[in-house]
């Protein structure tokens, strides 16, 4: 399941009103012109704005060719739950065609499972373990960090010192769950304990609610099946 696509860097700051206007624009909801005003109100060089808009490409605009049937699947739920969708359908794309960008999540997921909270540097520091002590990680990392900030998974008091976990935004009873579910399969490569997948510290910002077996059971794209242990596993039809 892994792609064997340049892994693209997650490298700039997306508000998530930026990644609402660029699902709207691939569900027909809104026209690229308005996407383009957003970006120039926002960004005071062109530089700045291609680069961000290369990263709303990725998520949703011109998503990678083995992620287009995913991206088209959230236009679907967006187009049936257009406010409440919008969060957990771009954080499973940021998941999917980002490794970068699920790292952190990952670590940030681990570091407050416990006690809710945790340091940025403690953040930084296992992202250096991982990709290095460059300037470049610590960058991507705050640009992660402020991106999940905005989409409202975290909070950063202490001028981004601390990260807070926020409450889980709830997903109980929506179409959008198995979708989550199979992004997170696509970024970690391989089949997951169906089990565990409530508390995947890839998926911290949701409550996911609901029998997951029987949720997971009824989609298309995934199949359950019992490992050599016994253990309910899910993994990506094909």
């Amino acid at each position: 399941m892994k792609s064997l696509s340049p892994q693209i860097g997650f490298d700039r700051f997306i508000q998530l009103e930026w990644a609402r206007v660029a699902l709207r624009v691939r569900a027909g909801m809104a026209s690229i012109e308005e996407l383009t005003e957003l970006l120039d109100a926002a960004h005071s060089g062109s530089a700045a704005k291609k680069k961000t808009r290369t990263v709303l490409n990725r998520l949703w605009l011109e998503p990678l060719p083995e992620l287009v049937s995913l991206a088209d699947r959230g236009v679907r739920i967006y187009r049936d739950a257009p406010e409440s969708s919008v969060s957990a359908l771009t954080w499973g794309m940021a998941l999917a065609c980002y490794p970068f960008f699920g790292r952190v999540a990952e670590i940030v997921g681990r570091l407050t499972a416990l006690q809710g909270e945790c340091t940025s540097a403690e953040v930084h520091r296992r992202m250096a373990e991982v990709y290095g002590e460059r300037e470049g990680t610590r960058r991507m990392t705050n640009m992660v960090l402020q991106s999940q900030a905005d989409w409202g998974a975290i909070d950063r008091p202490s001028k981004g010192k601390q990260i807070v976990r926020k409450s889980p935004i709830d997903l109980e009873g929506s179409s959008v769950v198995s979708w989550l579910v199979e992004a997170c399969l696509r970024h970690a490569g391989r089949a997951l304990s169906v089990a565990t997948i409530e508390a995947n510290p890839l998926l911290f910002p949701f409550r996911l609610g609901g029998s997951l077996s029987y949720i997971l059971s009824g989609c298309e794209t995934l199949d359950i099946r019992v490992d050599s242990a016994g253990n309910q596993v899910v993994t990506i039809s094909g």
